[in-house]
């Protein structure tokens, strides 16, 4: 009888992983857990300005830590809150968040494990840093929110973004200084006026649901002088860094390949063709944050 039963044993054993992977994946595919990459690079910049060097590589593994759990809390109540928009937007339909892939009780449990590791994360780095935890989680639940009452939201997700490198430096200085500030800054205006060029795909589904956005709001082409202007910002804002932090001048090449990189983005999309806005967003953007950090680390290297 035990020889007859080891099969189905095997069997079972063996539908029981592939539905565990399947639920591994589909959590993945709900919080873009690659796309970490957008706030990871400007949370070390941060830690390199404030450190003047190698800032410890247990305050790089919290760092990280700190930045996963965080992106992953965001996402999670996002998809969460959202998820009756989502399944009247053809482009979002599929999401696991609307499909059913990944539940209710899931995106729940998700986000307060992942809010509860940012904790901890944050704990250990320094007082300051735990003390200001409310700040972002509540972010988190606000942003996806503002949509439905403000056409500024671009800019409360930025604000969550700049969380990055403005963490990155507290957790190493434990206090306040102006870099710190400027480089957030950068990071709020550089993801607002992003986010403003990505919401031109949902222009039409925006106004059927009441939603409120720039360019559902200000019209397609206001919305891409919003969106400069932001990028505008975003440029002045990364070189005033560059000034306040006393960082040579490899940064300022990194900044400058960064704000190339903006230009580059712009030059993708126009108010008469917005194909190509994912290609601005995922890939030109991760670029981006990439170009910074790397001037701040040959800043530091250097100085």
């Amino acid at each position: 009888m035990s020889d007859v039963a080891a099969p189905s044993d095997r069997a079972g054993k063996a539908r029981n992983r592939g539905s565990a992977l399947h639920a591994a994946g589909a959590l993945l595919r709900l919080v873009q857990f690659e796309h970490t990459i957008f706030a990871l690079p400007f949370a070390y910049a941060g830690a390199l300005i404030a450190a003047h060097g190698n800032p410890g590589w247990a305050r790089v593994g919290w760092i990280a830590l700190a930045m996963a759990a965080a992106r992953s809390c965001a996402f999670a109540l996002n998809r969460l809150i959202d998820r009756g928009i989502d399944s009247r937007n053809p482009r979002t339909a599929s999401r696991p968040s609307v499909t059913g892939e990944v539940t209710v009780p899931a995106m729940l449990g998700l986000a307060a494990i992942t809010a509860a590791l940012l904790v901890i994360a944050a704990a250990n780095l320094n007082r300051l840093c735990l003390e200001l935890c409310p700040i972002p989680l509540a972010l988190f639940v606000l942003y996806p929110y503002c949509k439905r009452f403000t056409f500024l939201a671009h800019y409360v997700l930025g604000a969550g973004i700049a969380g990055a490198p403005v963490g990155g430096f507290l957790a190493v200085r434990g206090a306040w200084d102006l870099p710190a500030v400027l480089l957030g800054l950068s990071v709020l205006f550089w993801m607002g006026g992003l986010d403003i060029l990505y919401a031109l795909q949902d222009v039409a589904v925006d106004r059927a649901q009441g939603l409120h956005s720039v360019p559902s709001r200000l019209g397609v082409r206001n919305a891409f002088y919003v969106s400069d202007a932001s990028h505008v910002l975003t440029a002045a804002f990364l070189v005033a860094t560059g000034v306040a932090a006393h960082l040579s001048w490899p940064f300022f090449i990194g900044a400058a390949a960064g704000i190339a990189l903006l230009v580059y983005e712009h030059s993708l999309v126009s108010p008469t063709d917005f194909s190509r806005v994912n290609r601005a967003f995922f890939t030109v953007n991760s670029y981006f944050a990439i170009a910074v950090f790397a001037g701040v680390l040959a800043s530091v290297v250097v100085h």
